[in-house]
């Protein structure tokens, strides 16, 4: 087996996907026009790892309460830093900035619906990054 994806059930599918798409590199790889107005997100490497869409039978979660230790969203970056004022500025929320025992810099922020978002500049990148 392999991983596909993770899915959350967001109350504003297009408006997360277009920003995930503008502001951290994804592109959409399948989506659909009518309820759930589903859509799933593939990162430059063209694997799908995200799915959002919208489906009011269950609960929207309240991502903006939630601890990003509970669920987040994590990205590789080289420079985490210049990402999260970039998606600060793109409406994102700061939450943490923790540099750990190895020299690993790991940020916490929220995009604009309350998802944590996790910018890992990492001392020694997973294989593959």
């Amino acid at each position: 087996m392999k991983f596909e994806h993770l899915a959350l059930n967001v109350p504003d599918v297009r408006a997360m996907s277009r920003w995930y798409v503008q502001h951290l590199g994804l592109s959409v790889v399948r989506s659909l026009d009518a309820e759930p107005f589903t859509h799933f997100l593939a990162d430059d490497t063209g694997r799908v790892f995200i799915e959002f869409y919208s489906n009011p039978a269950a609960p929207y979660p309240d991502y903006a309460t939630t601890h990003p230790l509970v669920l987040h969203v994590a990205f590789f970056t080289p420079d985490a830093g210049t990402a999260q004022a970039k998606l600060l500025a793109a409406g994102a929320k700061a939450f943490s900035d923790d540099t750990m025992p190895d020299g690993s810099r790991l940020i916490f922020v929220r995009d604009p619906w309350g998802v944590p978002v996790q910018l890992c500049q990492r001392a020694k990148p997973f294989p593959g990054f």
